[in-house]
């Protein structure tokens, strides 16, 4: 059966749908404050029994954890809230909850620093430290603009958001004696192998990691999280079958959420509108304890903050900092919807200060060639994109219409997609069925249908004999993940590569190829691609939204379009239903999404009642445009996933600027800002 088709009938497998006997259910005490010292921690399991420590793996690893380490369970001092303290287990969920008040726990609560631009002067969370600086490096290469007319300067500051997949965090350990068994929600399935072996010090070859259906990430998922390694400790200690599942108030409240950046801007102009250069400093609240992400994070989006323009000069400050919240998650984008926040948000500046349209400030910067950035990022042609955009998008029209407390806004960007470390295909043909794994997996974006489709292009086999397994790392040797726009480019390129080495493979035993060769055969073929860098792989991307609000500040948007450049669309309507969902998101973010911590660091948004989704009736119409030009590589793919949370937050904050007159530097929005023009 389909895995589209098991999920509408209600036969999905997730890891709360997964039962074992014997098995046991974990509760997990956390802390109650932000930031404080730890006293006494008595009863449950804690870091008296497992003294370990969270290594960098998933998304943005760069190899090794930040000075600092990640403990599993905090010991000496708690540094943010809902931090893991102790941990109990029972025969069933509600028994193991029940024991969590058998735990005794002291602290000596302490002044929380909650904020990136606060953490730049406040006294080290960590001791030990000198400061909560953790990075601070300069990118691109400073410049004096003489020949400027215009100089605007702004400061920006984007809110920590909450991940929050409609199915939270789970994980599902079986020790049998020699090796673990784990059933895990993920994005990254040799991501939690890793992560427990080192964890935990064990051998590679003793963790299987089996991927169950995975119901939403955003980001969240990719990374090993203390309580992966708390119940892989406890069936290894009862030799029973442990389970975990995350409630929404500890996803909320102690997973990894998004964003949590500030950022100025400079930006120098000539009066035609012509940007000369941009000058930047970006913080990234990396919370309390740093992994390559955090780290790499202030780069990536000062590498991205010239978009699609080609503007020759730029010179970013980019810094991250240790605070008293959770460790920071790749949220949908990470890293590019705040280079575009930022910098849109200056073109917008720019063309009010000039008193020159939006679209035209934007195609006046666009470029007709190949452009390298100052900070060494590339991009195709832009120009011929932005003005067949503004066109799709209706924009000159709608924008011409009637205003009152009406406004529509647009935006530009590019799609850098995370192609660094590649992935894998395996295909093994035995009786007359071809199977296929791959390193990274679906959850939630039906990746068999494309695998299928450049399968059964490629091989010249009905679609109907590719049958699609889920994610093992018993079954193919190594693998990457599902994050960063990647999958229809890099997985599709390794199916395309292990498709044209089972063709080989069948001239090497039978003379030529045929289907019907293959298909009567035995073959096996396993790829993990390369690195990529071809500024074709790089996507634009416009968005246009169109909003309306009233006098008590409440922003009712009416349509939000697309226009995406997703290269070969190897499902439009996949393609078309990402665009739509991540729409959603983008609005999201800027109007519902936003984490709100009290000064003593108490979150206040924790439910999806205080912070989450929006109800139906408040999502706008959606007119999801693409255009298709092929990638360099043989299956023509380029990105789209994130494409929508990173064109739709600056588009929908213009129409809101537009329609009250409120200059908007910060999101998530409240309404109470929008009340009466900016004084």
């Amino acid at each position: 059966m389909e895995a589209t088709e098991r999920f509408v009938r209600g036969q999905g497998r997730y890891v709360g749908d997964i039962e074992l006997p014997g098995m046991l259910h974990l509760a997990i005490i956390r802390s109650k404050y932000a930031r404080a010292r730890l006293l006494r921690v008595e009863g449950g399991i804690s870091g008296r029994d497992l003294s370990a420590v969270i290594p960098d793996v998933g998304e943005g690893a760069r190899g090794e954890s930040w000075k600092i380490k990640q403990p599993v369970f905090a010991t000496g001092q708690v540094n943010y809230l809902g931090q893991p303290v102790a941990a109990v287990y029972a025969d069933n969920r509600y028994l193991a909850e029940d024991l969590m008040d058998s735990v005794d726990v002291s602290y000596e609560p302490m002044q929380p620093v909650l904020d990136e631009q606060e953490a730049m002067t406040a006294e080290p969370i960590h001791p030990g430290l000198n400061s909560n600086v953790a990075t601070d490096q300069f990118i691109g290469k400073d410049f004096e603009a003489k020949d400027a007319e215009v100089v605007l300067d702004d400061a920006f500051k984007i809110g920590r958001i909450a991940t929050d997949p409609i199915e939270t965090r789970g994980i599902l350990v079986n020790y049998d004696g020699s090796r673990l068994n784990v059933w895990v929600s993920t994005q990254a399935m040799f991501s939690i192998r890793n992560g427990l072996c080192a964890t935990l010090g064990l051998p590679i070859t003793s963790v299987r990691v089996m991927q169950a259906d995975t119901g939403g990430a955003f980001g969240s998922k990719s990374a090993m999280y203390p309580e992966y390694a708390i119940a892989a400790f406890v069936s290894m200690k009862t030799h029973r079958p442990v389970k975990w599942l995350e409630s929404r108030k500890e996803h909320l409240t102690a997973s990894r959420p998004g964003r949590g950046v500030s950022g100025s801007m400079k930006l120098f102009a000539k009066r035609d509108g012509t940007v000369i250069g941009l000058k930047g400093e970006i913080i990234v609240n990396g919370g309390a304890y740093l992994d390559g992400l955090a780290r790499f994070s202030p780069m990536f989006i000062g590498m991205q903050l010239t978009g699609p323009y080609a503007i020759r000069n730029g010179y970013v400050r980019a810094i991250s900092v240790v605070t008293n919240t959770p460790p920071l998650g790749p949220y949908r984008g990470a890293g590019r919807p705040e280079a575009a926040f930022f910098r849109e948000r200056m073109m917008d500046l720019l063309a009010d200060e000039l008193k020159l349209d939006p679209a035209e400030i934007r195609i006046k910067n666009a470029t007709d060639q190949v452009f390298t950035n100052p900070f060494g990022m590339r991009i195709i042609g832009s120009r011929q994109f932005m003005t067949e955009a503004f066109d799709s998008l209706e924009y000159y029209r709608l924008a011409r219409e009637p205003n009152g407390r009406r406004g529509v806004g647009i935006s530009c960007f590019v799609l850098v997609p995370a192609l660094m470390e590649g992935e894998s295909c395996k295909l093994k043909v035995d009786n007359g069925r071809i199977k296929a794994w791959l390193g990274g997996n679906s959850h939630g974006q039906a990746h068999e249908v494309f695998v299928r489709k450049l399968i059964g292009s490629t091989l010249d086999v009905p679609t109907g004999v590719v049958d699609v397994q889920p994610g093992d790392t018993d079954m193919i040797t190594s693998g990457v993940g599902v994050w960063g726009s990647r999958s229809a480019i890099v997985a599709g390129y390794a199916t395309v590569l292990a498709s044209q080495m089972l063709k080989e493979k069948v001239v090497k035993t039978k003379g030529l190829y045929t289907p019907e060769y293959l298909l009567a055969g035995n073959y096996e073929a396993e790829v993990l691609n390369e690195k990529f860098d071809d500024p074709s792989l790089n996507s634009f991307g416009a968005n246009l939204v169109t909003v309306e609000v009233d006098e008590l500040g409440e922003v009712t948007v009416e349509e939000c379009r697309s226009y995406y450049d997703v290269g070969n669309a190897l499902n439009r309507e996949m393609v078309k239903g990402q665009i739509a969902g991540g729409m959603a998101q983008g609005i999201s973010s800027v109007l519902y999404e936003g984490l709100i911590f009290a000064k003593d660091g108490t979150l206040l948004t924790d439910s999806i009642a205080s912070a989450g989704v929006p109800p139906a009736r408040e999502l706008p119409h959606f007119v999801t445009g693409i255009t298709e030009h092929p990638s360099s590589l043989p299956h023509g793919a380029k990105g789209v996933g994130e494409a929508p949370t990173i064109g739709v937050p600056p588009a929908l904050v213009r129409a809101i600027e537009k329609a009250t007159g409120v200059r908007i530097r910060n999101i998530p929005l409240h309404p109470e800002v929008l009340i009466g023009p900016e004084k």
